[in-house]
C-alpha cells in the first residue's frame, strides 16, 4: 500500500469519528478492508471517498458512513453468527467478517454473488458463505439442515412497510436486525430488536436511501460492471 492509499482511509476513518461514528472495532475493521477492491475500475480513485458508488445492475455499494453506522447499531461481537440479505459487491459483508464469528450472505444477483465470492477469496475471508436465492425469505434449509436464528441480521435494500416475517423468524431471542423500511424518498433505517418469541421492539436510527428490496432470484444477464 501506497502513502497515498494510506492517507486515503486515515483520512475516511477521520470524517467518520467526526460524523459520530465511536465504536473502535468499527472503524478498525472498515480502515482493514480496501473499498477500492469492491468498487469498478473507474471508480477506484473515489473508492476512499464518504460516498455510495454504482456497481452495476442497478446495485450500489453503501456509503460508508451507512455500512458504519449499521454496524456500529448491531453491536457486533466475536460471538455472533450474522446473516446478512443483500450481498451486493461484498463490502458491508468483509466488514462484518472482521468483527462476527461467522457470516450468511444471500444475494440475489448471482454474478454479483459470484464476484463478490472471488473478493473474500482474494482477501482471505475464511468466516464467509455466500448463497445467490431470495433474501426475503431468509436462509433456506440446504442439506436438510435447518439454519439456526441469528444473533444479528442486516439488510441492505430497503423494505415497503416492514420486515419480512421469515427474517423476524429467523432472529434470536434477543438479537437485534437493522433494516431501511419505506417507500424510496421516504426511508428509515430501522432497529429491531427480539425482546421474545412474540415481540420485539423497534428504534429510528436515521434516514437512507436504499434499493428496494425485491423477491426472488434475479435471472438477468447483464455483465456487472465490478472487475
Amino acid at each position: 500500500m501506497n502513502t497515498q492509499d494510506i492517507n486515503k482511509r486515515i483520512r475516511l476513518i477521520m470524517d467518520l469519528r467526526n460524523k459520530g461514528i465511536v465504536d473502535t472495532d468499527v472503524l478498525s475493521a472498515i480502515e482493514r478492508v480496501p473499498r477500492d477492491e469492491f468498487v469498478p475500475a473507474h471508480s477506484r480513485d473515489q473508492a476512499w471517498e464518504d460516498m455510495a458508488l454504482p456497481i452495476g445492475l442497478g446495485q450500489t455499494i453503501s456509503q460508508p458512513f451507512v455500512v458504519a453506522k449499521m454496524t456500529e447499531s448491531l453491536g457486533v461481537t466475536d460471538r455472533d453468527t450474522i446473516l446478512e440479505i443483500g450481498t451486493g459487491c461484498g463490502y458491508q459483508c468483509a466488514v462484518l467478517s472482521y468483527l462476527a464469528r461467522r457470516v450468511y450472505t444471500i444475494e440475489r444477483h448471482k454474478y454479483l454473488q459470484v464476484d463478490a465470492e472471488k473478493r473474500f477469496e482474494k482477501l482471505g475471508l475464511r468466516n464467509i458463505t455466500a448463497i445467490a436465492a431470495d433474501g426475503m425469505k431468509g436462509w433456506p434449509v440446504i442439506n436438510g439442515i435447518k439454519p439456526e436464528p441469528y444473533d444479528k441480521i442486516i439488510v441492505t435494500a430497503a423494505a415497503r412497510s416492514k420486515p419480512p416475517q421469515a427474517l423476524i423468524d429467523q432472529l434470536k431471542v434477543g438479537g437485534k436486525m437493522i433494516i431501511p423500511v419505506g417507500e424510496p424518498g421516504a426511508q428509515i433505517l430501522k432497529l429491531y430488536k427480539r425482546e421474545s418469541e412474540e415481540a420485539y421492539s423497534v428504534k429510528d436510527v436515521m434516514p437512507v436511501r436504499f434499493v428496494p428490496l425485491l423477491p426472488d432470484v434475479s435471472h438477468e444477464h447483464n455483465d456487472v460492471a465490478v472487475s
